[in-house]
């Protein structure tokens, strides 16, 4: 039956010492380097060398913005700074508004007032002495050796004027140093001829235009600068506060045409006007 050749099955039972009992395992080899033509090799370095290339590229340029990164950080920091200064600014600016005026609104207040209490019969207020007629003449000043001191006679009243420039700096109603000496010895001659006479303290502008905020108009420097002689008045004498009375004109009232600078330096006056009406002291 099976002839006179071996079977498969017994070659096979035949071969098993030989491989072993275990399994059998195929392995394969591993990878076998390429060989490069010259060519390709000179391909492959051309392509490194680009890539190279523009690696270093992309780093300079990296750098570059890095710079213009920091550059602008600068700027804005900068912008920043100038913003806080300008707000710095507007915060001074705005608080020396408010105050100028509340200044301007005091000065104005205490206008009206003055004004008011000028204008008021004295015997119709409480506490000031009634303010009575003289018939007499007034007599005719003596005051005009004073440097700059104008007296002359204005229908039935006197007026004594001195140059504002004298008192005052330009714009200013805060008296100048020896003003008062000045003032002293003018309400000195005034005095002493007349004791009882009601006395007006005039302010008189040019009417050029105001550069201080503090005083918006002419009229508001001239009855601050009234106002400041009469403090004077008070200080350098013993007459009492009834027998005076502030007035700012402005530049209402010029002597002469306020065209040249002369003409505008003769209208910078203060005027104290003696009135025939004297103060009954009770």
């Amino acid at each position: 039956m099976f002839g006179a050749r071996p079977s498969l099955a017994l070659i096979a039972l035949a071969l098993l010492p030989l491989v072993g009992c275990g399994r059998v395992v195929f392995r394969p080899s591993g990878p076998q380097p390429v060989a490069l033509s010259p060519e390709q090799q000179q391909q492959l370095a051309l392509q490194q060398q680009t890539i190279q290339s523009r690696a270093d590229q992309l780093d300079r340029d990296n750098q570059e913005l890095e710079t213009l990164l920091a550059q602008s950080r600068q700027q804005m920091q900068l912008m920043r700074d100038q913003v806080a200064a300008t707000q710095d600014q507007l915060r001074a600016t705005a608080d020396q508004l408010v105050v100028a005026q509340q200044q301007k609104v005091e000065l104005e207040q205490r206008t009206e007032t003055l004004v008011a209490a000028a204008q008021q019969p004295a015997g119709v207020r409480p506490g000031v002495p009634a303010i009575t007629a003289s018939n007499t003449m007034l007599r005719p000043l003596r005051v005009t050796s004073l440097p700059g001191v104008d007296a002359r006679q204005d229908g039935d009243v006197i007026r004594v004027s001195i140059p504002t420039d004298q008192l005052f700096a330009r714009g200013a109603a805060q008296l100048n140093l020896g003003a008062e000496q000045l003032l002293q010895s003018v309400v000195a001659d005034v005095l002493a001829n007349y004791p009882e006479q009601v006395i007006g303290i005039e302010g008189h502008a040019d009417g050029a235009p105001i550069a201080s905020p503090n005083f918006p108009t002419s009229h508001h420097l001239s009855v601050a600068q009234a106002t400041a002689v009469y403090e004077a008045f008070r200080r350098v004498s013993s007459a009492p506060a009834s027998q005076l009375f502030v007035i700012g004109h402005g530049a209402n009232h010029p002597l002469v045409s306020n065209g040249t600078e002369a003409g505008r330096q003769k209208n910078r006056r203060i005027e104290l006007v003696i009135y025939p009406e004297t103060v009954v002291r009770r």
